[in-house]
């Protein structure tokens, strides 16, 4: 796409204009459909999808179980291919209708927890679990955030142009790899001087970062891992092996995943025997 844009006066939506995922999108909130959620036995009701901000919230319920924490919990499968996240049981719980949402019925009353970030702090603070030493919680709480914030340029930007537009334009792929090269190069220089995000403690930050920026440099984001060069990052090279040789991790990357192979697939999770027994390849031979 070559010519020049000039935006109308006022914009108005059109739904062919989308990409790859514009049946989905639109400029409003709100349910499209009844759709009630399942609830499990668990504690924890989580509604999700294997993308890397599903990822992040197992990966963390499967190191809590890890430690010996009671944080049992069900993994319901929210297709957001097919708008399950539009169905009226998701947007009660989640009005910005974003994957993933949690409801803790671990006590009297049940909560609702939307945004990965906040559900990873929730159930950190609950469990007071790999949220690092007091005297370096500002500096997990800067990464975190710092998480949140860069991600959707590696994602919605960089993701969407590069991968998922309807034609290839030079300007945004270009304006969206600098800035993730420079959030690597980010990484790479403070992880030279640290094991993990904050010093020697793995905490939620190293658990937010890495289903983003680990499986970047594992060359596994929009099969770009030759155009960002992605072996130069040594250091996060480094971190990101460490993180994924933990079972709680390779555990937590399977649930509600559903691509990939078959036998790195769980599509729900509702008891630890699921990983053994429930994965696409056992139900598939079946």
């Amino acid at each position: 796409m070559t010519e020049e844009y000039t935006p109308p006066k006022t914009w108005t939506w059109d739904s062919e204009n989308g990409g790859r995922w514009g049946s989905l999108n639109r400029p409003i909130a709100g349910a499209t459909h009844e759709q009630a959620l399942p609830v499990g036995k668990h504690p924890f009701q989580l509604y999700s999808q294997g993308t890397p901000n599903g990822v992040k919230v197992t990966i963390l319920l499967e190191e809590l179980l890890a430690a010996g924490f009671d944080a049992e919990y069900d993994a319901w499968l929210i297709r957001i291919g097919n708008g399950d996240q539009f169905g009226s049981g998701f947007v009660a719980i989640n009005p910005n209708s974003k994957i993933p949402a949690l409801v803790d019925r671990s006590g009297p009353a049940p909560i609702r927890v939307f945004e990965s970030g906040a559900i990873l702090m929730h159930l950190a603070e609950k469990f007071d679990a790999f949220l690092g030493p007091r005297e370096k919680r500002a500096e997990m709480l800067s990464w975190l955030f710092w998480q949140m914030g860069s991600a959707p340029y590696l994602g919605g930007g960089f993701g969407h142009f590069y991968a998922y537009a309807p034609t290839k334009m030079k300007y945004p792929i270009d304006r969206y790899t600098m800035e993730v090269k420079r959030q690597l190069d980010v990484l790479d220089r403070h992880l030279a001087q640290s094991r993990f995000m904050t010093g020697a403690d793995y905490t939620i930050a190293d658990m937010a970062i890495w289903p983003w920026y680990g499986r970047t440099v594992h060359g596994q984001s929009y099969d770009a891992g030759v155009f960002l060069d992605v072996g130069s990052y040594k250091n996060v090279i480094r971190w990101a092996d460490e993180i994924l040789d933990r079972p709680a991790v390779q555990r937590g990357r399977m649930v509600n995943r559903t691509s990939g192979e078959p036998h790195e697939q769980l599509w729900e999770r509702h008891d630890a025997s699921d990983f053994d027994t429930k994965t696409q390849d056992k139900v598939a031979a079946e």
